[in-house]
């Protein structure tokens, strides 16, 4: 694969990721510190992209700048997980590529470090299963506490928060899509 034919591919893939995640140019731009002009020129292909252009790119896109490029797979079966910490969680993003659903695996901190009060709403549709722990969940004026292996299945746009149920750290799975995406889960017999 040559130079070109690797670059060639960059400004739609760009452009996808950023419709993606809803970013309009001028967000883009802030975030990476490139003018909204030259964005537009590297999704349209009128820019060939350069080194210090795509690495605040995959930054804000979160995806390894590899995906940016489409470089071939080296054979390297592993996966090179990042954990981030957002909200006082720990949370390890496991899907790479931009839209649909994606899965992340969430460490919540023993109870009593996050409040119930701050419910969040949000478009989209989420599935969770708890790996290890308990966790409380609460979904409109109803309360639930789960325990390692049981599953719940929600609409974002209802108030909503997780946390630990315990004094332990609870683990969970979570699968969280676009509104009306949801997660389907059976078993073959």
């Amino acid at each position: 694969m040559s130079e070109n034919d690797v670059l060639d591919g960059v400004g739609a893939r760009l452009r996808e990721l950023r419709r993606a995640r809803g970013a309009t140019l001028a967000a883009l731009s802030s975030e990476t510190g490139l003018t909204a002009s030259t964005l537009s020129r590297l999704e349209t292909g009128k820019l060939r992209p350069t080194l210090e252009q795509l690495l605040p790119l995959a930054r804000a896109h979160g995806v390894p700048l590899d995906d940016l490029v489409a470089a071939p797979p080296t054979g390297d079966p592993r996966i090179h997980l990042r954990p981030m910490r957002r909200f006082g969680l720990t949370i390890v993003p496991l899907t790479r590529q931009a839209g649909g659903v994606q899965a992340y695996k969430v460490l919540y901190p023993p109870a009593g470090q996050a409040s119930a009060n701050k419910r969040q709403t949000h478009e989209g549709y989420e599935w969770f299963y708890v790996l290890t722990g308990r966790v409380r969940f609460v979904l409109g004026d109803q309360e639930y506490v789960l325990g390692e292996g049981e599953a719940a299945e929600f609409d974002t746009r209802i108030p909503h928060w997780i946390g630990s149920a315990g004094k332990r750290s609870a683990e969970v799975l979570t699968l969280f899509g676009p509104q009306g995406e949801r997660a389907h889960v059976s078993s073959r017999t």
